[in-house]
């Protein structure tokens, strides 16, 4: 009966918390939500855990660890006012979300200015994942967001298990305990946050001070500062690939949203006799139409609207004949291609966010209007092609002749000891880097040539690389 009676008092007392939760819609009493203790849990595991781990590695995988840090703190402080308050106006949630967004610039800029680091895998693997701190502003699917992120990551932590697996388990530790976090943090979305960041439905409207108000852990984040100028535009017109702009389109949703009510400035007054509708000449011409990135919707740029619906074609992984046709691919990081033969091809077309692995020797391979896609692939006996692709990266395990990149944004090739002596051929491409191997088993990075100049000789046309071009 002694058992008993307890069993009820604690549940009562669980009860009651509940209510008071319930009530307020956030904290009471200086107790927590529930979504924010489920945090909380995030925090106290696998967050925990890579920071501890990035502690033992040290140098900048530390550093770079401080940051994220903050990162979780300021994102749990966001969560602590949103389980007690009303959503706000966009101009309140601006200033609300601009400490993560400067954090998530501050992570992927140190990544930038150590380029040089002997941990550049550890930095690029946070870096390219780094912006799924975003998922507070994508509605109504933030959890397939947050899996895009993680994925981003995946070429890096792979490159992280091929080094130190054999060397150093720490690191593989690491690898684990970070990817843990986003699998987590997916979870923690679907339960409590599924089509959104969850606002109290009773409690006042948030406003800017309730970020000063907000309980947080010892050495949580401080308030955002006032609104400050806008941002400079971000431009988009070189469409092109690489590591740097990997989370260029995510880094665009929270500088629209940092502009706040600053949205304007930019405006030119439009006088009368610029008006169409009191200037019916003026309506013939053509002008360009300009469009930008919208607060809270996804980062992620999205075809044109046009008349008849865009139908999804359903993926293919399969051996047609002696083709191996890999179509429709989106988010797919496990495609493994292993069953083959010297007279068998591999033609990928419109597989983005994917990566695809070919074993053994085959004849060729072909990437066809693919984005942010990556190949892993042991020998090639005749040509990889890279055609119409953007943000792409190939790896040569073992040996291929020649490699082929045309009207392509963003392709980073890494070679192997054994394929040193292959070709590359471009056209019409830009923002191509080569890796070479060197002897410590680090990659030296190599920019392909773009512009070029052409002379007449008195017998015929001599093209060299522009020194400009590297």
């Amino acid at each position: 009966m002694a058992e008993l009676s307890s069993l009820v008092q604690r549940l009562e007392t669980a009860v009651s918390r509940l209510e008071a939760v319930s009530g307020t819609g956030g904290p009471a009493g200086g107790a927590v939500s529930a979504y924010v203790e489920a945090y909380d849990d995030i925090i106290s595991g696998p967050v925990a855990q890579y920071i501890s781990l990035s502690q033992n590695i040290g140098g900048d995988v530390k550093k770079h660890a401080d940051l994220m840090k903050e990162a979780f703190t300021c994102q749990r402080q966001l969560l602590v006012i949103a389980s007690s308050h009303q959503k706000p106006p966009d101009e309140v949630l601006t200033g609300l979300l601009q400490p993560v967004s400067k954090l998530i610039n501050q992570v992927q800029a140190f990544r930038e200015q150590n380029r040089s680091s002997t941990f550049f895998n550890h930095l690029s693997a946070v870096s390219e994942s780094v912006p799924a701190f975003g998922w507070v502003a994508m509605a109504p699917k933030p959890c397939p967001y947050v899996k895009e992120m993680q994925d981003a990551a995946m070429f890096y932590t792979n490159r992280v298990l091929k080094d130190y697996k054999d060397k150093d388990k720490a690191h593989v530790d690491w690898v684990k305990a970070y990817q843990s976090i986003w699998t987590k943090m997916q979870d923690y979305i679907k339960e409590h946050h599924t089509t959104g960041l969850a606002w109290s439905k009773t409690g006042p409207i948030a406003s800017a001070s309730a970020s000063a108000s907000a309980p947080a852990p010892v050495g949580g984040c401080p308030p955002p500062p006032p609104p400050g100028p806008p941002p400079p535009p971000m431009d988009f017109s070189s469409g092109g690939g690489g590591d740097s702009d990997a989370g260029a389109s995510r880094n665009a949703l929270f500088a629209s949203i940092n502009k706040g009510s600053d949205i304007t400035k930019g405006l030119k007054h439009v006088s009368d006799d610029q008006k169409t509708h009191k200037n019916p000449s003026l309506r013939g011409q053509a002008a360009p139409v300009r469009t930008g990135p919208k607060p809270f919707s996804s980062a992620s740029p999205r075809p044109a609207a046009s008349a008849t619906p865009t139908r999804t074609l359903p993926p293919v992984l399969e051996l047609d004949g002696k083709k191996w046709k890999v179509e429709n691919q989106e988010g797919a990081q496990g495609l493994v291609i292993s069953d083959t033969e010297l007279k068998q091809v591999v033609y990928a077309f419109k597989c983005n966010n994917s990566m695809l692995q070919v074993k053994g020797k085959i004849n060729s391979i072909t990437l066809d209007n693919c984005k942010k896609m990556s190949l892993v692939f042991d020998d090639v006996v005749g040509i990889v092609e890279v055609i119409n692709c953007r943000d792409v990266k190939v790896q040569v395990m073992g040996k291929i002749p020649t490699i082929s990149i045309n009207k392509t944004d963003g392709c980073h090739v890494y070679l192997s000891k054994d394929s040193l002596s292959c070709e590359i051929i471009s056209a019409k491409s830009s923002e191509m880097n080569i890796l070479v191997p060197q002897k410590d088993g680090e990659f030296s990075e190599i920019p392909v040539p773009e512009q070029f100049k052409t002379v007449w000789d008195g017998k015929k046309l001599v093209t060299t690389a522009t020194e400009i071009a590297g």
